[in-house]
């Protein structure tokens, strides 16, 4: 079934709430309040409702978003020159931007238990894999990791960026330990 078209007022409400809620679940995660994200949107809290029937489908709604966003990113990605280079520059990229961000750290790791749209989640799976599997091919990526192991080092390096005392170190360690011998730095 398709979803209803949005007037121009109900769309640009709808992109206000979604930008506030991520800003928000950015920094308190689930425990923020709807009401201080419709204050931080500027619309008031049955906009909100309106738009998304819970908190939960609201964190959903922004996971989904950013989780659609990487993805695009890793498909237009798939033609560049240096599929290595592209390949590690997205994998840092999300790393940074998962790391400040709480909500998608939390989705992106599975430790919220509310899990996300199986589509949006399938894509960005499918995305990242063809990434690895086309810089794995030029010999920039060792070869036995597969999209569950990069899932896997996607959370490990939340974590390292969480508790590490020297910003990005375990991250570059864990980078590092992707590249075949030949293409260490």
């Amino acid at each position: 079934m398709d979803k209803p078209v949005l007037r121009a007022d109900a769309r640009r409400n709808r992109a206000k709430v979604l930008a506030a809620a991520e800003e928000a679940f950015a920094v308190d995660g689930l425990a923020v309040p709807l009401d201080e994200i419709a204050r931080i949107a500027g619309v008031g809290a049955g906009t909100v409702y309106r738009h998304f029937p819970s908190k939960e489908a609201l964190f959903q709604a922004v996971v989904v978003d950013r989780l659609e966003q990487f993805a695009r990113e890793a498909r237009e990605l798939l033609t560049a020159e240096d599929p290595g280079e592209a390949f590690f520059d997205f994998f840092n990229r999300v790393v940074q931007q998962a790391s400040r961000n709480r909500a998608l750290c939390d989705a992106l790791a599975e430790t919220t238990g509310l899990g996300f749209k199986a589509s949006a989640g399938d894509e960005f799976r499918s995305a990242t894999q063809a990434l690895l599997t086309r810089a794995q091919a030029a010999g920039a990526v060792r070869e036995d990791i597969d999209g569950d192991d990069l899932r896997a080092l996607i959370a490990g390096c939340l974590a390292a960026e969480r508790y590490s005392l020297e910003e990005r170190h375990l991250v570059r360690i864990i980078v590092d330990g992707l590249r075949t011998l030949r293409n260490k730095t």
